[in-house]
């Protein structure tokens, strides 16, 4: 086989990438080690900025995010036992996030590939990648008993942490920053409606919680918890009730309980990898960098990877110049080491580290009082929060 673009990974930002280049008149095969059906079952994330949301619409894939997606101009701030908003609309001159789940980001994208008859190959196990740092690069992969080779201009790994690309980069090549939290995220996934209309980030004694949605009828709440809890140490009963004591009283008064429809722990880390070009091989969203999910950008990051490479991509096809390859990856870390340390502030604001003991809550506290209390405080974190500018600092 023969393609322009070999594409590892159909997630949301291997599908989105390959829909951009589709539209680009740029041919794409999509590889995925799993089947399409377990794609859809990864629960992620679902705050989308408005990059994100411009990226899904240059895409054609926004029809149904714009019908069913929920627009949040504000989020609330809860600490010390009550909340307070962050009018993120109001502080960035008219702009607001979207709610919508990245499980349906990843469906809508499936649809549109299998709708415009476009390559995406499911089951493919032992991917390997090979001489990218030629002009003729191949990405070899089984299937169905059969070893099969793509001969490709370009390989782009979007095949997540654990992925074959960046594994497979010279080690000399390569460098790695990471930070370990020492706490995770219990998360439960439930039919019941919101306990409010937008999200509750939780600073409490008894550690983070963070109260979100999926819909006007699905709910995604988070407790912190320490690494060496096990999902079945929390009943969903012992769930509902730690939230409880994590949220003010008018949110606890409100709060409608029900079974769990998905359950699980989620450590948290930053990880950035620097470069993500290798040759003809360029690394785009997990398999690039992680943040912890406090600030809602890891979706994001991949969005904002996957509308660079496509513009350099399509300006190699369409223009015969290699600037935007060149910069790609300059481009992308600037971008990417901006919402990280966004997440790592956000992180460190709003979670207990008891190592810190009662003075590190002081300290949160205090500039927990300065946001709420100053216009610049709280248009830091709004402007941060929706996204900054593609172009920002250009």
């Amino acid at each position: 086989m023969r393609t322009q673009v070999a594409i590892i990974g159909a997630g949301p930002s291997g599908l989105l990438l390959g829909q951009l280049l589709h539209k680009a008149g740029i041919d794409a095969i999509v590889l995925e080690r799993q089947t399409g059906d377990y794609v859809l079952t990864r629960i992620r994330a679902g705050v989308l900025e408005q990059v994100c949301i411009d990226l899904l619409d240059e895409a054609g894939v926004s029809e149904r995010m714009h019908k069913e997606g929920l627009v949040h101009g504000g989020f609330d701030m809860l600490f010390k036992g009550e909340r307070h908003r962050i009018d993120m609309n109001h502080l960035t001159g008219g702009k607001n996030v979207m709610v919508y789940g990245q499980t349906e980001v990843t469906h809508d994208l499936m649809d549109a590939r299998k709708a415009a008859g476009l390559t995406t190959i499911y089951e493919a196990g032992n991917v390997t990648v090979h001489d990218f740092d030629s002009a003729s690069p191949k990405v070899r992969y089984e299937k169905d008993g059969q070893t099969h080779e793509i001969e490709c201009d370009f390989i782009a790994g979007c095949d997540g942490f654990h992925g074959v690309c960046r594994a497979s980069a010279p080690r000399s090549a390569i460098r790695e920053y990471e930070k370990i939290y020492p706490f995770g995220w219990l998360g439960i996934l439930s039919d019941t409606p919101p306990v409010h209309h937008e999200l509750i980030y939780a600073n409490s004694p008894r550690g983070f919680a963070l109260c979100s949605q999926r819909s006007q009828t699905r709910s995604r709440y988070y407790l912190q918890v320490p690494l060496t809890d096990k999902v079945e140490d929390w009943s969903d009963e012992a769930f509902w009730q730690e939230l409880r004591l994590r949220l003010d009283p008018e949110a606890r008064a409100r709060l409608v309980t029900g079974p769990s429809i998905e359950k699980s722990i989620a450590p948290l880390r930053s990880f950035v990898t620097e470069p993500m070009r290798f040759g003809r091989m360029f690394l785009a969203g997990d398999a690039a960098h992680i943040v912890p999910p406090t600030g809602a950008k890891g979706l994001n990051l991949a969005a904002t990877d996957v509308k660079y490479l496509s513009s350099a991509l399509t300006e190699f096809y369409q223009e015969k110049s290699e600037a935007g390859i060149d910069a790609y990856s300059e481009r992308c870390l600037r971008r990417i080491w901006r919402a990280e340390r966004f997440s790592w502030w956000f992180t460190s604001l709003m979670h207990r580290f008891p190592e810190n003991g009662e003075i590190g809550q002081k300290f949160q506290e205090a500039e927990l009082d300065y946001i709420i209390n100053s216009e610049a405080g709280a248009l830091s974190v709004a402007e941060n929060y929706v996204g900054l500018p593609l172009d920002f600092g250009e």
